[in-house]
């Protein structure tokens, strides 16, 4: 992964720092995006190959600033990894409230569309260009309560898989010359996610079905060099 450059998006959550860390030990050029530029600098000062960028990425204007940024500095974009989310439910069905579906559009939704149209063509020009987002098993399988989520997490998916078929026309070649698939776009599916912090704070817990950030980590890491053609428009089940 040597010259790379990856953006991970949401880099200050426990899921976004383990990410970070993991691409940089990979030998990727990483740039690491969040609000705080405090937290960013206290989280990963001195770390080899971490570049720090503070975006509020729900904003399609901070995003193509963010993009310039980054070009400039790198001269090249080839990886996304969307890490920005949260979680918004209610007890029942008619507890989905227009409040909570305000944040997680804006969250879930509003910051992959500015993000990933900021950086597509770009991603897509790269011999190793990844998209990657994290979705969740509620997103099929739905509970009453948390209606707004699950919707919002689907209508990512459907972003992600429209992108993928962006990648696949584009890098299709001319029918008489056709071009090896260079760049994919990917979705990853979890039920929840835990970090050490969480087993820490609840020793009894078992976290069943939950995937550890490291091992979210280390996945997004062997997407990189997995078979683009593989992973474009998957949907991987951790």
């Amino acid at each position: 992964m040597n010259g790379l450059v990856i953006l991970v998006t949401g880099a200050t959550g426990s899921a976004g720092r383990a990410t970070v860390r993991a691409l940089a030990r990979a030998g990727a050029e990483v740039v690491a995006v969040g609000r705080d530029e405090h937290r960013l600098a206290t989280l990963f000062a001195g770390l080899p190959g971490v570049h720090c960028q503070v975006a509020e990425i729900s904003d399609t204007e901070h995003c193509e600033a963010l993009a310039d940024r980054v070009r400039r500095r790198h001269h090249r974009i080839d990886g996304l990894v969307h890490l920005v989310g949260g979680w918004r439910g209610g007890s029942g069905f008619t507890a989905n409230s227009d409040d909570d579906w305000g944040y997680l559009s804006r969250t879930l939704i509003d910051s992959l569309r500015h993000i990933t149209m900021a950086l597509h063509d770009d991603l897509a020009a790269s011999s190793d260009g990844r998209a990657v987002i994290v979705s969740a098993t509620a997103a099929e399988r739905p509970t009453p309560g948390g209606a707004n989520y699950a919707a919002a997490k689907a209508a990512t998916e459907a972003w992600m898989l429209a992108m993928a078929e962006s990648f696949r026309r584009l890098q299709s070649g001319a029918k008489s010359e056709p071009f090896p698939q260079r760049s994919a776009a990917t979705i990853l599916i979890i039920k929840a996610l835990v970090d050490q912090g969480m087993r820490d704070a609840a020793p009894d817990k078992q976290f069943t079905g939950f995937t550890d950030v490291r091992d979210l980590a280390d996945r997004i890491v062997d997407l990189f060099t997995d078979e683009p053609a593989e992973v474009n428009g998957a949907r991987l089940l951790m």
